[in-house]
């Protein structure tokens, strides 16, 4: 699977061993999101999502000095300058970010370098973060004089609690990779130049699992958390139902009684 978006900037999509990893590149603004990219990461974690030979997503800036620096606002005179351009633009905001967090599989933020604004928005969007210990995170719309979707303001209060939610926002203030995982943003952070080969060692474990039970517990999670798309817990139910009745079940059993490593299809 690999695909990219129009100019300015462009996502990208790599999948190889289970692991579909999606790139935002647009270096010369530390990767911040064009109108374009944000709906082409939509449908790129959508097509992941449907793709039967991806376990994991992992999603990251290109090079290292940004995962992603937040909205490209060099463009919004063009895309963000009235009110329907503005329902438009979050409309797109909001569908890449439920693409990452409906996405039946797990998602994983790969963060180095400058994560702020929208890029923390979509890094709260992932299940799993990791960062590197010099990583800059921000919540600069207090800076910007924008208002924040409140769905994101939710996502963020969700992970951080509202006391966290409310000193980022209201300071605007700069932290680092090492405060992001003591505050619960990241789940650990790590030195620069292990990064890399940490989240590959994570996503390689998440992508050996089962599939229907990721499935079923982030559709629990998800549940739990109140999204409005999973508030029936009957489809929670037949999700785990459907795992006691797979073949990845009975595969788990013989592996486990052989001493051996379980080979899960997804069925």
């Amino acid at each position: 699977m690999t695909a990219t978006s129009a100019a300015p900037g462009r996502v990208y999509a790599d999948t190889r061993d289970g692991i579909a990893d999606i790139f935002l590149d647009n270096p010369s603004r530390y990767n911040a999101m064009s109108l374009a990219m944000w709906r082409e990461l939509a449908r790129l974690a959508a097509d992941a999502a449907h793709d039967p030979a991806v376990r994991v997503l992992v999603l990251q800036g290109a090079g290292d000095k940004a995962f992603v620096s937040g909205a490209d606002i060099s463009e919004f005179g063009q895309v963000r300058d009235n009110p329907e351009q503005t329902r438009i633009y979050a409309e797109a905001v909001r569908a890449a970010q439920q693409a990452l967090s409906a996405c039946d599989k797990p998602v994983i933020a790969h963060i180095q370098g400058v994560c702020m604004g929208g890029g923390m928005g979509l890094a709260l969007a992932c299940d799993l973060r990791y960062c590197a210990d010099d990583a800059r995170f921000r919540m600069p719309a207090a800076r910007l004089g924008l208002g924040y979707d409140l769905d994101g303001v939710q996502r963020m209060k969700d992970v951080l609690g509202a006391a966290r939610t409310a000193d980022l926002f209201f300071t605007a203030r700069i932290f680092d990779g090492r405060e992001a995982a003591r505050i619960g943003l990241a789940h650990q952070s790590f030195a620069a130049d292990a990064l890399r080969g940490e989240v590959r060692r994570v996503a390689g474990e998440i992508a050996l699992n089962a599939p229907l039970t990721l499935k079923a517990a982030k559709l629990s999670l998800r549940h739990l958390l109140g999204d409005p798309a999973v508030r029936d817990a009957g489809v929670v139910n037949a999700a785990v139902q459907a795992c006691f009745d797979s073949s990845d079940y009975r595969e788990g059993r013989a592996a486990f009684a052989e001493k051996r490593p379980p080979r899960f299809r997804g069925v």
